[in-house]
């Protein structure tokens, strides 16, 4: 991928612990890389097909001046988020803000802070087997749209099948959805959280009946392993209500783990 670097931009901004930070202000230095393509405005040279640094620029002083944080750690990180999120044709930011005017009582160059931010792709599968399926599925998705750090790419539609791991039960709605976030994996997984809540998911009984399921089961091409979660989903290559949907919208993907593509997962599966 390409990069637009911006080095030395200065501000004037009132941020700080202290309180005569934010009363008298300080210099702010921010240095800058965004990961962006450059070869469609290199093709016609129209300053509409590139990222305008100037307006970047712009943006970030804005940005600083307006909205006063305490920590160089808060306005970093909600910086580079904003920019992610006003900015479709940045992919990925590397953001610095020093502060060579920090109040430190010795001699030094800058206090800086740097972080990466970019955009992800993360597949999650719905699932409901009680009351309205269909509406607590969809109420899910639509939710999820309408956050600001998530863009839904496409949904497969919704298949019936029968219970997995406790049988005896009634059948699922399921399918699977694509997404752009700019959230973590952590984040995302408190994030859907929130609407298996919503719908009154209840976790009384492993694999038990509930109103709404959503599981993580791939994000970019990331491998890990927590007490709360793992990814790619520790069980969907042994779901074809996971690999079917999946299939329909992304049959190319790549498991990260196993290497295999969705399509070669759910014929595995079939071939047991």
């Amino acid at each position: 991928m390409d990069k637009i670097i911006i080095r030395g931009l200065e501000v004037f901004a009132h941020h700080g612990v202290y309180e005569n930070e934010k009363l008298k202000g300080q210099r702010f230095i921010i240095n800058a890389e965004f990961d962006t393509d450059t070869l469609t405005s290199g093709m016609s040279d129209d300053i509409e097909d590139t990222l305008d640094y100037a307006k970047v620029c712009d943006f970030i002083k804005d940005y600083m001046v307006v909205n006063q944080v305490n920590l160089l750690e808060t306005l970093v990180n909600e910086l580079s988020r904003k920019l992610l999120l006003n900015f479709s044709k940045i992919q990925k930011v590397t953001l610095e803000i020093c502060k060579p005017d920090a109040p430190i009582p010795m001699k030094f160059d800058t206090v800086s802070l740097k972080v990466e931010r970019s955009r992800h792709t993360a597949y999650i599968s719905a699932g409901s087997n009680m009351g309205d399926r269909e509406a607590y599925i969809e109420d899910a998705i639509a939710n999820l749209e309408s956050d600001e750090c998530i863009n839904i790419i496409s949904v497969s539609k919704l298949i019936e099948t029968k219970p997995y791991g406790v049988t005896e039960q009634d059948d699922f709605l399921n399918c699977v959805f694509k997404i752009h976030t700019l959230y973590s994996p952590e984040e995302l997984l408190a994030r859907i959280h929130i609407e298996e809540n919503e719908a009154g998911r209840e976790r009384k009984i492993h694999w038990g009946p509930r109103t709404l399921d959503l599981d993580i089961i791939l994000y970019d091409d990331l491998v890990m392993s927590t007490d709360n979660l793992i990814i790619p989903h520790a069980d969907m290559i042994n779901r074809s209500f996971v690999l079917e949907p999946l299939c329909e919208i992304d049959p190319y993907v790549i498991h990260p783990r196993l290497m295999l593509t969705a399509s070669e997962l759910l014929n595995r599966l079939k071939s047991k």
